[in-house]
């Protein structure tokens, strides 16, 4: 990742920094979920087993520390911020000797919690750029949801993972996840495992080139009508003929987004249409990406990378490169 990024000096013999300063102070994601730190975690989360040996799954802490060991191998001399973690689902329980006390009178060390599903991100701030006046920080991160696993398995079956690596707007803490950099079912049966597959990820990812895609956004406009025919016809698409539909570049946000689009199109303080109605496609990029936050911890890298594709055909339709349902 060699530079058209800008960076900052550093010494280079320094080590990796590991900042006081936490990844994304403001949340990445917002929909049903809590902040938590990998302290926490480690300290207090239970770790689920499988039910036919009573082994343990990977857990969260253990997926966020690989991957913060991985980033720190990977870039070295760049500064590290601590992971910023959001958890939903949380599972309940007590131990054994609780078991006939009423749950308003358990304490709190005879509870016990974990949480379903963690999403985490781990900014790397040296590594950065500025698009239509929004300064991006490179992030690494990722998502695990214990209900995509066979828990009623024996350990050696294929845990389930979510990994990405893209940039994160500092405007309004936004992912911008693309395919390149994504795998959306990572599959692996140990942590050894799981840090190569990161690795692997991170080494193939090209930030200039998604960089360079992200800039042309800048460039091109909607007007206000082209707009509301693609607000229109994202709300037709789930209605479609099935046969149609496969003829449509998939569209995986719902109706919650597309209200939050249409009405932040006109109100939203960074990302509004212009005094004209017009709309540049980083605009509308972000009104995408700023909508995906609602959705729920398993779907939101899904959508964040839909949105991405979404935008990235739009803009080869005003190029005049290729025909777009969404935008005819």
């Amino acid at each position: 990742m060699e530079t058209q990024l800008m960076r900052h000096e550093l010494d280079a013999l320094e080590a990796v920094v590991l900042s006081d300063g936490v990844s994304s102070d403001s949340a990445f994601i917002t929909a049903n979920t809590l902040p938590a730190s990998l302290t926490e975690m480690q300290q207090h989360h239970i770790i689920p087993v499988y039910s036919k040996d009573n082994e343990p799954l990977i857990s969260h802490g253990e997926f966020i520390e690989a991957t913060m060991e991985v980033v720190y191998q990977l870039f070295p001399g760049e500064t590290v911020l601590e992971p910023a973690v959001r958890v939903s689902h949380p599972v309940k329980g007590r131990i054994p000797q609780a078991r006939n006390k009423p749950a308003k009178d358990l304490q709190e060390w005879e509870k016990t919690l974990y949480y379903e599903r963690a999403a985490f991100v781990i900014e790397i701030p040296t590594i950065h750029d500025n698009i239509g006046g929004n300064p991006l920080s490179l992030t690494v991160g990722g998502v695990k949801a214990y209900n995509m696993d066979s828990l009623h398995q024996k350990k050696g079956v294929d845990e389930h993972f979510k990994v990405f690596i893209g940039f994160q707007n500092k405007v309004c803490t936004n992912l911008c996840v693309w395919s390149d950099g994504y795998v959306a079912d990572l599959r692996v049966k140990s942590v050894d495992q799981l840090a190569k597959a990161i690795a692997d990820l991170i080494s193939r990812y090209r930030a200039e080139h998604q960089l360079q895609v992200l800039a042309q956004l800048t460039n091109y406009y909607l007007t206000e009508s082209q707009f509301a025919q693609l607000m229109g016809r994202c709300r037709l698409y789930q209605f479609l003929p099935t046969a149609a539909k496969r003829e449509v570049p998939p569209l995986l946000l719902g109706d919650q987004q597309f209200s939050t689009i249409a009405r932040d199109y006109y109100r939203d303080g960074s990302f509004c249409r212009q005094e004209d109605g017009s709309i540049s496609l980083w605009r509308v990029y972000n009104l995408f990406t700023g909508a995906v936050k609602s959705s729920y911890i398993d779907t939101f890298l899904d959508r964040n990378v839909n949105a991405f594709d979404l935008t990235s055909g739009l803009l080869q339709t005003v190029q005049g490169d290729r025909n777009n349902w969404f935008l005819q």
